[in-house]
C-alpha cells in the first residue's frame, strides 16, 4: 500500500559535539523546553530555513523543510519566524551558525537539514540548535535514509525528534489515520475505507463505495484494520491486511449483527458487540484460535468497547441505568463499574495509549462535545462543543484527539477535526470530501 523503504536511524558516533562544531560547547542557560499544561502557552519562536541540497534534491530540500515546520507549528506550541526575517542563510549543512543573527529575530530553536538524492533514495540530515546557548541539543542531530517516494515520512521523523526534545512528550507525526470517506447526499451517502497521513496527505483507497462501511480501528502494529461492513446486507466485521488489502469476516452467527470492533493490545482479541433479538454485549474472539467469549450479559445495550493499554479492563457504553454511560470491567468480563457521573449521555469511550485518560462523546442540552476523564471517571474536561462532535479516537502520544463533526440541516456534512486535550488548537483536518470515523494508528516503524 505505501512505498516500501527501510529508515536508518544514525547518531553520529563522534558524538554531538564534535557533530555540532565549537559552538556546542557552551552550557550557560537551561535548553530550551515547553511544558504542556493547562495554563496559557506562548508559542515558541523557531527558524526552520531550506534545507540545504547536497546533491540531485533541491526540490526535496524544500519541501522537508516545509512539512518539518507544519508538523511542528500545527501543534500550537510553536511559532515560525519567517524566511525574509532571517538574517542569516544557511547554505552549507556543515558551515558555522551565525547564533547572534539567530538571537537578533528572536529565534529559540534553529533547525537545519540537509538532502542528498542518488536514483530512488535520499538521505537527510538533520541538527536542532538551542540558539541561546549555541549548541545543538542533546539528542537532535540525526541522519535518516529511505525511498524519494518516502520523504514525508522522514519531515515526519525530524519533526518527531525535535518535538520530543522540547516538549519531553512522544511524537506523533509519523502515523496515519485510517476514516471514512463519503459521497453523495446526506440522505444516500456512498462511504469506503481511506487511509491518509495524520495531516491529510498521501490518502489511498482501501475499499470501494459499493457497500457500506463503519468504524475503522488499527491494529496495534498498524498493519491489519477492522471496521464493519454490510456488504452482506447485515453488519459484520471485517479484518483487513493493510499491504494487500485482502479481507476476511471474522464472526457470522445466523441472525445476529456484529459491530464496534477493536483489537487488543497485543493484536490477538478482538472486542465488539454482538446483536441477537434486539440486544447487545460485548463479546471477545480470538483471532487465532476463533474462540468466542461473551464478556456482558445484560438486556441493556453494551457497545463501544476499548481496552486499556496493559489489556487488563475493558471501557465500553451501557444504557443499563436507563440513559448512555461510561463503565468499566475486567478484560475477562463481569460486572462493569460506572464511572460517568456528570449531566447528559455519555459514549463511545476510548482508552489513551497512556492509560491516564479516556476520551468519550457526551450529549447534554442539545449540544454535543468531545470530552476526557480520569479513568475512575474525576476531573471531566469538554474540549468541544457543536451541533455534532463525535468519535474520539487519540493520537500515539495520547496529546492530541480527532474526531468526527457534522455540521446541522440536510445539507449538514461530516468532517474530521483534532483538538489538544487541554482543550487548545481545535482545527480541521483537510480531506478531499466529507468524512468521518477517524482512527489514528500507532507510530509507524
Amino acid at each position: 500500500m505505501r512505498p516500501s523503504f527501510r529508515f536508518v536511524t544514525v547518531l553520529i558516533a563522534l558524538g554531538l559535539a564534535a557533530f555540532a562544531g565549537p559552538a556546542a560547547q557552551a552550557q550557560d542557560a537551561p535548553p530550551p523546553r515547553i511544558v504542556i499544561g493547562a495554563g496559557v502557552i506562548e508559542p515558541m519562536p523557531i527558524a526552520v530555513p531550506a534545507f540545504v541540497d547536497e546533491g540531485g534534491a533541491s526540490d526535496l530540500a524544500r519541501d522537508l523543510s516545509r512539512v518539518v515546520a507544519s508538523d511542528l507549528v500545527g501543534t500550537g506550541f510553536f511559532r515560525e519566524i519567517p524566511a525574509d526575517a532571517h538574517i542569516s542563510r544557511i547554505t552549507s549543512f556543515d558551515g558555522g551558525v551565525a547564533f547572534e543573527d539567530w538571537k537578533a529575530v528572536n529565534a529559540q530553536v534553529l533547525i537545519t537539514g540537509a538532502v542528498s538524492a542518488s536514483g530512488d533514495r535520499i538521505t537527510v540530515k538533520f541538527r536542532a540548535y538551542d540558539v541561546l546557548n549555541g549548541k545543538v541539543m542533546d539528542g537532535a542531530a540525526l541522519q535518516f535514509a529511505g525511498t524519494t517516494a518516502g520523504w514525508r515520512r522522514m519531515a515526519h521523523k525530524v519533526a518527531d525528534v525535535v518535538y520530543s526534545k522540547i516538549t519531553g512528550e512522544g511524537g506523533y507525526f509519523d502515523s496515519r489515520v485510517v476514516f471514512v470517506s463519503e459521497s453523495g447526499p446526506k440522505n444516500a451517502r456512498l462511504k469506503r475505507l481511506a487511509v491518509m497521513d495524520y495531516d491529510g496527505a498521501n490518502v489511498q483507497y482501501l475499499t470501494d463505495s459499493g457497500s457500506i462501511v463503519l468504524a475503522p480501528r488499527f491494529s496495534p502494529t498498524g498493519d491489519r484494520i477492522l471496521y464493519t461492513s454490510y456488504e452482506t446486507g447485515f453488519p459484520r466485521i471485517t479484518l483487513m491486511d493493510v499491504g494487500s488489502l485482502k479481507r476476511r469476516t471474522l464472526e457470522e452467527q445466523p441472525g445476529t449483527m456484529t459491530f464496534a470492533p477493536r483489537f487488543s493490545p497485543d493484536g490477538g482479541t478482538v472486542v465488539f458487540s454482538l446483536e441477537r433479538g434486539g440486544n447487545s454485549d460485548i463479546y471477545a474472539l480470538n483471532i487465532r484460535s476463533g474462540q468466542l467469549s461473551q464478556l456482558t450479559n445484560s438486556p441493556s445495550i453494551e457497545t463501544a468497547p476499548s481496552f486499556s493499554p496493559d489489556g487488563s479492563q475493558i471501557v465500553f457504553e451501557s444504557d443499563r441505568s436507563g440513559t448512555q454511560q461510561v463503565y468499566i470491567m475486567p478484560a475477562s468480563g463481569g460486572e462493569g463499574r460506572r464511572i460517568s457521573g456528570g449531566e447528559g449521555r455519555y459514549s463511545t469511550p476510548v482508552w489513551s495509549p497512556r492509560g491516564d485518560l479516556i476520551a468519550f462523546t457526551k450529549q447534554n442540552a442539545g449540544r454535543f462535545h468531545i470530552g476526557v476523564m480520569r479513568t475512575d471517571g474525576s476531573e471531566e474536561r469538554l474540549l468541544t462543543a457543536s451541533f455534532l462532535d463525535e468519535g474520539p479516537t487519540w493520537a500515539p502520544n495520547g496529546r492530541v484527539i480527532m474526531f468526527t463533526r457534522e455540521t446541522s440541516g440536510g445539507g449538514g456534512q461530516a468532517s474530521l477535526w483534532s483538538v489538544d486535550i487541554t482543550g487548545r488548537n481545535l482545527k480541521q483536518i483537510p480531506t478531499d470530501g466529507p468524512s468521518s470515523d477517524p482512527a489514528w494508528s500507532p507510530l509507524l516503524p
